[in-house]
């Protein structure tokens, strides 16, 4: 426990100490005494207790926000209070402290809550480096990570987060990835390897060369993220907030006239009046919304933290709602659902060497970094002669000067464009067709593989009832066929440019369905149709910062197997957040209507507090539930 709710829990068990002092008083000594007297013996108890509740009531009237769950409680309790002088009724001294003692209880339940779901995000907020080891001019100093300049180089040690995103230099170790993937198994690296700003490094000391200036850097992304969710508010919320200004009001308004109207057209207002001014104070302690006011909030909260546990980041509860109304997939297939790791898998001369025609292609690629250009460079190996004037054409491929000659490489797009016509080649993977000064030199084939755990992630989806999964990429028929059969999708778009990703998903939107559509990518390329889609999800490992910015979800080990773990717990807080209001609006409803109608007797205050205090803890306990998930 926090020191603040040390400190309402130790006033709490002193209010119930006096109260039970103060009964047994009344009970055994003091019954016979005056009225003012026995209340003194009470409000010890009540100011202990209720003093912060009083305060911000009389406060917020001074400012103009007069209807408002303090002003219910203030208003009811004091009621309770002064009932006792009225002609003919009995006091209700022990029931207003007993209502202002269980709302206290009720608000140390909801910040014990609020505690853990944020608890559960600040775990994930501990991924901030404070330091970073930089190797400058033969020396180690220790720096903050924002005044590190790429290409510098850090040192890592065994126990150490890495601050920055980088390549490893030197060293080898097994690497923690658990705050930011939710994955529990260390993840070996050595030489060569990518890590990641907010991993452990568990064993060995690494050198690593800054790739991304801390502003640009994962945890910057990932703590910039969660820091703005809770800005985006659910449908959900925004209705309980629409609920709460103008249900208050009315609340106290039909508590005035439960009050008055039936005394005055009764014929007996002053014999009559006591007992129906206690109804009225029952309809105000039950009517007090704490428990959907409360509740809801926290579990879109609990839940975007439960989902924080296990390498899902959701933006906001906004987007956790439409995440669980998800009926239609759609997926980028390269670096989503296949790995994006190229390589060369045939090289078809029309004239002249094998070498010779990839020498060529990989040279007039050199300044590419798409992952074509890398699987070329990659088996062309050392030596390439340096191109000149690269242009890239958008959707085609690239064209550049290399030794001379005026060489195209990309799609039959490209090839039209050069006034050629090649056959189309039918085979699986990704074709570079390559000319040189209007002469057709032959094509290459690059082929990717598929992701682990993507057949399983689309398996997934069906299971937990997304009817339809669609597959859209900018690679050819043949490839996208291949892989969409080694997966099961559902349908699929091949060739498509980014403004047609956009088109294809437009579309899907505009045709009638009983769920949200989301889009699933990585690249930049992918931002438009990542905004443009009910729910986009990007990758967060390895995808671009646009397509990142521009998601509702971002997956921070990029595992597709995510998404329907991502859909289900969504899903799960979503039933929660609807038990608890009808939970609320239903024992509330019902214990109103009886108080009103006078059919409670004796028990009308006991069960004013429980449909009051009392839904609102089962309420916050339900809520809880949203900070855990199931796989």
């Amino acid at each position: 426990m926090t020191r603040k709710q040390k400190k309402n829990r130790n006033r709490i068990v002193a209010a119930l100490v006096l109260l039970a002092v103060a009964v047994a008083a009344e009970k055994l000594l003091l019954s016979a005494f005056p009225v003012p007297f026995r209340l003194l013996l009470y409000l010890p108890a009540y100011l202990i207790v209720g003093y912060d509740v009083l305060w911000s009531a009389l406060r917020n009237i001074l400012r103009g926000q007069v209807f408002d769950e303090n002003f219910l409680m203030a208003l009811a309790t004091v009621g309770a209070l002064v009932i006792g002088f009225l002609p003919g009724s009995e006091p209700e001294f022990a029931e207003a402290v007993f209502v202002m003692v269980f709302y206290q209880v009720g608000e140390l339940f909801q910040s014990i809550a609020v505690g853990k779901s944020r608890r559960s995000i600040a775990a994930l907020m501990d991924i901030r480096p404070d330091t970073a080891r930089v190797l400058r001019d033969g020396k180690e100093l220790e720096l903050s990570p924002d005044e590190v300049a790429v290409g510098e180089s850090i040192l890592v040690r065994p126990g150490e987060r890495i601050p920055l995103d980088g390549v490893i230099l030197e060293g080898s170790s097994d690497m923690n990835t658990v705050a930011l993937t939710g994955e529990a198994a260390p993840r070996a690296v050595s030489a060569g390897d990518a890590v990641i700003s907010g991993c452990t490094n568990i064993s060995g000391v690494l050198v690593v060369r800054v790739e991304r200036v801390y502003g640009e850097s994962t945890v910057a992304r990932i703590l910039s993220l969660m820091e703005n969710a809770a800005a985006k508010k659910s449908r959900s919320e925004q209705f309980i907030t629409r609920f709460a200004k103008y249900y208050t009001p009315a609340v106290v308004i039909s508590a005035v006239l439960l009050a008055l109207l039936p005394p005055l057209f009764g014929g007996s207002f002053g014999a009559a009046f006591p007992l129906w001014f206690s109804r009225a104070l029952t309809f105000l302690v039950v009517s007090c919304p704490c428990a959907l006011v409360i509740s809801v909030p926290l579990s879109f909260f609990g839940g975007l933290g439960g989902a924080s546990r296990f390498g899902v980041l959701i933006k906001g509860s906004t987007d956790l709602e439409a995440l669980a109304e998800v009926a239609c997939v759609v997926f980028d297939k390269t670096g989503t659902l296949t790995k994006g790791n190229f390589t060369v898998t045939g090289i078809y001369p029309q004239n002249g060497t094998e070498k010779a025609l990839l020498q060529l292609a990989a040279a007039a690629e050199y300044h590419a970094a798409h992952p074509i250009a890398e699987a070329l460079k990659n088996a062309a190996g050392e030596g390439l002669p340096m191109p000149k004037d690269t242009r890239e054409v958008p959707g085609r491929g690239v064209i550049s000067e290399v030794l001379g000659l005026r060489v195209a490489v990309g799609n039959l797009l490209l090839m039209q464009d050069e006034g050629l016509a090649p056959a189309a080649v039918e085979q699986p993977g990704t074709v570079a067709y390559v000319a040189a000064d209007g002469e057709y030199l032959g094509h290459i084939v690059i082929a990717d593989t598929v992701k682990e755990g993507a057949a399983e992630a689309l398996a997934a989806l069906s299971a937990v009832g997304v009817k339809r999964t669609v597959m859209l990429t900018g690679d050819r028929e043949a490839a996208t066929a291949a892989v969409a059969k080694a997966l099961g999708v559902g349908e699929w778009k091949s060739e498509l440019l980014p403004e047609d990703k956009v088109t294809a998903v437009e579309t899907l939107l505009t045709a009638p369905h009983s769920g949200k559509i989301a889009f699933v990518g990585d690249g930049i390329n992918d931002a438009p149709v990542l905004s443009r889609a009910d729910v986009g999800i990007a990758m967060g490992a390895l995808g671009s910062d646009a397509a990142i910015e521009a998601a509702d979800v971002v997956l921070m080990d990029d595992d597709p197997r995510k998404i329907a773990i991502a859909v289900r717990h969504a899903r799960r807080t979503l039933r929660i957040v609807r038990q608890n209001i009808v939970l609320a609006l239903a024992i509330k409803g019902g214990v109103l209507l009886c108080s009103a109608l006078g059919l409670l007797g004796a028990l009308q205050m006991p069960l004013a507090i429980f449909a009051d205090v009392g839904v609102a803890v089962i309420a916050i306990l339900n809520a809880m539930r949203t900070l855990k998930y199931k796989e």
